[in-house]
Order: C-alpha cells, then sequence, then structure tokens
C-alpha cells in the first residue's frame, strides 16, 4: 500500500478571515466531491492572503497514488479560482 500525500499552496486577496474560510471551503469541498480523497486546509492558518491544501489517498501501488495525485493536482491548477497556485508538492509513503 502507498499512501500519497499532495500539498497545494495559494495565494489570494481577502479581506477578512470570511472571505479566506469561503474560498478554502468552496476548494476542499470541491476536491472531496471530485475525488476519493482526504483533503483538509493544513497549513498558513493565520494568514489571510495564504493557504496550504492538503491531498491524501490510499492506493495498492505508488503508481496509482501518482496518478490520482497528478488529476488532482491539475485540475486545481485549471479550475477558474480567484486565488494563485504558488507550489505544490507530492510526496508518496510506502505503508
Amino acid at each position: 500500500m502507498v499512501l500519497g500525500l499532495l500539498r497545494i499552496r495559494l495565494r489570494f486577496v481577502a479581506h477578512s478571515r470570511k472571505e479566506k474560510r469561503a474560498l478554502v471551503k468552496s476548494v476542499v469541498e470541491r476536491l472531496r466531491h471530485r475525488y476519493n480523497a482526504a483533503v483538509s486546509e493544513a497549513g498558513d492558518l493565520d494568514a489571510l492572503d495564504l493557504t496550504t491544501i492538503a491531498v491524501a489517498c490510499l492506493a495498492h501501488d505508488a503508481a496509482h497514488a501518482d496518478s490520482q495525485l497528478q488529476n488532482i493536482s491539475r485540475a486545481v491548477e485549471g479550475w477558474r479560482l480567484d486565488a494563485e497556485v504558488v507550489d505544490i508538492e507530492t510526496e508518496l509513503i510506502s505503508v
């Protein structure tokens, strides 16, 4: 089994925590709905202009986990978000 981890760092303009929460919630819910993966806000919790969203998936082999994470990262980059994708990191861990 392989655990795949994907961290997506987004930069955006938010004037309040409420605006940030709305953007983050929409991205997290969209990912949860479309992909069979665990998704959560995982970093930059105190910053108004940045967030890190973590995605985790479990697969039988590394190729499948990597493929799923690459599909997710391409999808996020292709969405019309009011945010810029600053960084994407992928990690595969054998369990």
